[in-house]
């Protein structure tokens, strides 16, 4: 259990994977309907999600104490979008490379993820999207089966990752909506 001030947060420890071959039955997400393609515009639409998330008063309220505000998870999909950049960019660039491990709830911690500033999150986010939707726009057609590698022994090529990537930011605007 990860402290944030007061309030306890329940680490994910989840083995998300599985959402490479079925859709996700919490927020619809369906690898089947993703085409590697319109990764990079896929991308970019799910940012217009967040701008309502994270214009309001409400904005860095959670709501319940064990459950992220909509800035907190504003800041984690900003961060995760950082993360797959260099994902991505490393498996263009080496031959199955082996990600560094992640401890997101750690990040959230480090980064103060509650107490940044909505305005700030919401440009970063969307600048973090243009990013690496741009590094997957320009993925050849001979590229997207490089693999790589996390920590945990689970192997991606390039487009098992960006379909990866994809939900956990289509999770996480599901997440805010509940």
């Amino acid at each position: 259990m990860l402290q944030t001030g007061a309030v306890t947060i329940e680490p994910d420890t989840k083995d998300w994977t599985w959402v490479l071959n079925s859709p996700c039955p919490e927020c619809g997400f369906d690898p089947a309907e993703v085409s590697r393609a319109d990764l990079a515009d896929l991308f970019h639409d799910n940012t217009r999600g967040w701008y309502a998330a994270l214009d309001g008063p409400d904005a860095a309220t959670r709501p319940s104490p064990s459950v992220w505000s909509p800035l907190e998870y504003a800041c984690h999909v900003r961060d995760v979008h950082r993360l797959f950049a260099e994902r991505v960019t490393l498996m263009l660039e080496q031959d199955d490379p082996l990600w560094a491990n992640w401890d997101q709830d750690a990040t959230a911690v480090e980064s103060r993820y509650a107490e940044q500033d909505p305005a700030t999150v919401s440009v970063e986010l969307v600048e973090a999207a243009a990013d690496v939707a741009a590094i997957y726009a320009q993925v050849g057609d001979d590229q997207w089966q490089r693999p790589g590698r996390r920590s945990n022994g689970s192997v991606f090529t390039v487009e098992t990752l960006g379909v990866y990537h994809l939900h956990d930011v289509h999770h996480h605007l599901h997440d805010i909506g509940r």
